[in-house]
């Protein structure tokens, strides 16, 4: 088999598997963006996605995303997911459309300062166990003071939250209470529509709790 039909193949499961949790949700399917994890990839197997019609790419490294931007087209969207540092987040700037892992004001004053006359998007990452450095999020506790300090910012929107299963929990635990937070922020935040949850391993659950955006690499591309 070769690597443009394992893709397709892939591709086609993962999304029949959507649209069927987005069936038993009583969802509409058109609300739900798959965003393909590509990093650590080869560009080739970008360009195939491309080729089979996705536009929603995922990466975690600054480097290795700018370049595969420069080679890739303009109507991609590029949706930065790892920790962020400081000193890298100006370049990321640079070619991500949105950001997924906001967690502190310091990074999105930085956004800010790079981003006055294009805002730019972006999620804040909720911390659903224990604050680990490693993993990153707010605690829920501390979720709307920083979104209001963050709304005064120009050159920042916060387009939703994001946040990411503990590894010690029950997925439908995790994401029923992910759904609550979400449900209750928008309350006072109404323009933060998107909830980025679910990857390979439990994305129909995610589905299931109202999550917009689902983060899936392996389940498409394989494990490197």
């Amino acid at each position: 088999m070769n690597r443009k039909v394992e893709i397709r193949n892939n591709l086609e499961s993962v999304k029949e598997r959507i649209a069927v949790a987005a069936q038993r949700a009583q969802r509409d399917l058109a609300e739900i963006t798959l965003v393909v994890v590509t990093k650590t990839f080869e560009v080739g197997d970008l360009e195939i996605l491309y080729e089979l019609g996705e536009r929603e790419f995922g990466e975690n490294r600054d480097q290795e995303a700018s370049k595969k931007a420069e080679q890739l087209p303009d109507d991609i969207n590029w949706h930065f997911q790892g920790q962020i540092q400081s000193n890298k987040l100006k370049s990321i700037c640079k070619w991500a459309d949105f950001i997924h892992s906001v967690d502190q004001i310091k990074y999105a004053q930085i956004i800010s300062d790079q981003c006055q006359t294009k805002p730019k998007s972006i999620f804040l990452q909720v911390s659903l166990d224990t604050p680990v450095e490693s993993r990153g999020g707010v605690d829920p506790i501390k979720l709307e003071n920083l979104a209001s300090d963050i709304s005064e910012l120009p050159g920042v929107f916060i387009a939703g939250l994001m946040a990411v299963a503990p590894v010690d929990n029950e997925g439908d635990q995790a994401f029923k209470r992910v759904q609550m937070i979400h449900s209750n922020f928008k309350h006072r935040f109404a323009q933060a529509k998107f909830l980025s949850a679910g990857m390979s391993g439990d994305f129909e659950t995610a589905v299931l709790y109202g999550a917009t955006h689902l983060r899936i690499g392996s389940s498409i591309l394989g494990n490197r």
